[in-house]
């Protein structure tokens, strides 16, 4: 845990009891466990976001990889897709990808 060692542990919990109080302690040791799980919660969720975005500009790369091998003959000069479709596009993805994470 963060490298600390046993001995190291029982300095640290020995000065805090004495800085902040025997009264206190119990309510200042629960609000920091509040804010470590809250830290928790938000970096696993930017991480999930991050590697769900990855996923989708892979799957995109992919696509338009796999468009371009079975269609040669087609100009790969035409517009993009509309926004619109693009975000239906998307949105299916994050709905595949959700589907994943609850199984």
């Amino acid at each position: 845990m963060f490298g600390i060692g046993s001995t190291e542990l029982i300095v640290i919990l020995i000065v805090a009891l004495i800085v902040i109080g025997p009264a206190k302690l119990p309510e200042m040791a629960r609000s920091l466990g509040k804010a470590l799980g809250e830290f928790r919660r938000v970096s696993t969720d930017v991480k999930r976001t991050i590697e769900m975005e990855a996923e989708q500009e892979e799957q995109r790369t992919r696509t338009e990889e796999a468009r371009k091998e079975l269609f040669p003959e087609q100009n790969t000069d035409k517009e993009e897709p509309a926004p619109a479709a693009q975000d239906a596009a998307t949105e299916a993805t994050v709905d595949s990808a959700r589907t994943k994470e609850q199984a």
